[in-house]
């Protein structure tokens, strides 16, 4: 296959990246065209030993690095928040962020793309999670019925620059806290002390208010059954810990309806 048939299904994911990266789609697409054309000029400038996705993409990084068109770099005004939020982030961060969480790519080919090592990208995401957070900080109730995994995720929290709301152990405890509260993140577990189920207390929730939702459980079979809706935000026990300061960031950020909790 040519250089053009590998890349061509990857183009549409890279002006949605080149979008958010700009800030707007004409700017996004401006860099978009510009690699194309440096492409039809020399096809051997294409990455070798590479991904065809990961080698567009780096080659995308390389252009947007280097030449500075002369576009409008103005936020689209139709734009979901999320979109709109990335001009929060600093350049390297936010490129890594866009990549390893809107792209999917994996730490080795982020790496790759933006010719760092994968050290630097854990050490960029974090960044990325500090920066989000102090733009989106909010208070936190968590909802774990086990006491050194439910602080353990209040100390991740707290690192990321949010409030917790309270620690939960129960399903009456959880619906208590978010009423009094109304934080705006939860992260609950589905197995609860008293045998409630922490999605019981989440749906209850729920009903009262909007709020983003990360589940962290040993379970996640019980909820990824293929019925609709299932979570956007699931992290598996045993969990990393850049695993759920990523997700967190996440959540807050990709999420429409989260909103800063009352003070």
């Amino acid at each position: 296959m040519t250089v053009s048939q590998n890349i061509a299904p990857h183009l549409p994911y890279l002006r949605r990246f080149a979008r958010a990266l700009c800030g707007s789609q004409t700017s996004g697409d401006a860099y978009v065209v510009e690699v194309l054309e440096s492409l039809i000029a020399n096809p051997e400038a294409f990455p070798l030993g590479l991904p065809p996705k990961v080698g567009l993409y780096k080659l995308f990084m390389a252009c947007w690095t280097s030449i500075r068109l002369n576009t409008e770099e103005r936020p689209d005004q139709g734009d979901p928040p999320a979109l709109r939020n990335i001009s929060m982030l600093t350049p390297r961060s936010r490129q890594t962020f866009l990549l390893r969480t809107v792209e999917g790519f994996s730490r080795a080919d982020v790496a790759a793309i933006l010719s760092v090592s994968e050290a630097e990208v854990d050490a960029l995401m974090v960044e990325s999670g500090r920066e989000i957070a102090r733009h989106v900080a909010t208070d936190v109730l968590i909802i774990e019925d086990e006491s050194l995994i439910a602080h353990d995720i209040a100390s991740i929290a707290s690192d990321l620059g949010h409030s917790v709301a309270g620690i939960a152990r129960t399903h009456y405890e959880a619906v208590d806290i978010a009423k009094k509260k109304r934080p705006g993140l939860v992260l609950a577990d589905i197995q609860l002390a008293d045998g409630s189920s922490g999605l019981n207390a989440v749906n209850e929730i729920l009903q009262e208010f909007d709020v983003p939702l990360i589940f962290i459980t040993a379970f996640p079979e019980r909820l990824l059954t293929g019925d609709r809706p299932e979570p956007a935000f699931l992290i598996s026990k045993p969990y990393k810990l850049d695993a759920v300061k990523a997700m967190i960031s996440q959540a807050l950020f990709f999420e429409r309806k989260a909103t800063r909790a009352a003070s």
